[in-house]
């Protein structure tokens, strides 16, 4: 037994080779997904939500950005000078007046339009909207969803 046991070499491994190889499969197979992901439009949105920055733990409204459709978007100046973009889209009228409120502003009439598919009561509009800016003591006007 003796005999056959000292006779049998020990296997030699490379581990840094072992190590290199692994390495290069893994960063191969990220890549992979990666542009995987980049051709299928996953990396736009990754792209968008990251560089959208990250909130500061107040309003939803003082994070948002303008949308495609300026029309529920209100630039707001803040007395200190910076222009707030605030999109009112899918808010209710009661949380649109209380942040008006926060923001010094004024409502002004509120108009009811049928539009199939939205929640009543939920805001359509502003005036004035995007582009044009909005001040504390300006009064804005709303359009809501009548159901």
């Amino acid at each position: 037994m003796n005999r056959f046991a000292n006779s049998a070499e020990a296997p030699d491994f490379d581990a840094p080779q072992i190590l290199r190889r692994t390495r290069r499969r893994r960063t191969t197979g990220i890549a992979a997904v990666a542009a995987a992901l980049i051709v299928a439009g996953g990396g736009t949105a990754l792209a968008t939500s990251v560089a959208g920055g990250g909130s500061n733990g107040s309003t939803p409204a003082a994070t948002s950005t303008a949308t495609d459709s300026d029309a529920t978007t209100m630039l707001y100046v803040h007395p200190q000078g910076q222009t707030i973009p605030i999109d009112f889209a899918g808010w209710s009228l009661h949380g649109a007046k209380e942040y008006m409120e926060k923001t010094q502003t004024k409502v002004g009439t509120v108009t009811e339009k049928a539009v199939k598919g939205c929640k009543p009561g939920s805001v359509l509009g502003v005036s004035p909207h995007a582009p044009k800016t909005v001040k504390a003591g300006d009064t804005v006007s709303f359009t809501v969803c009548a159901g």
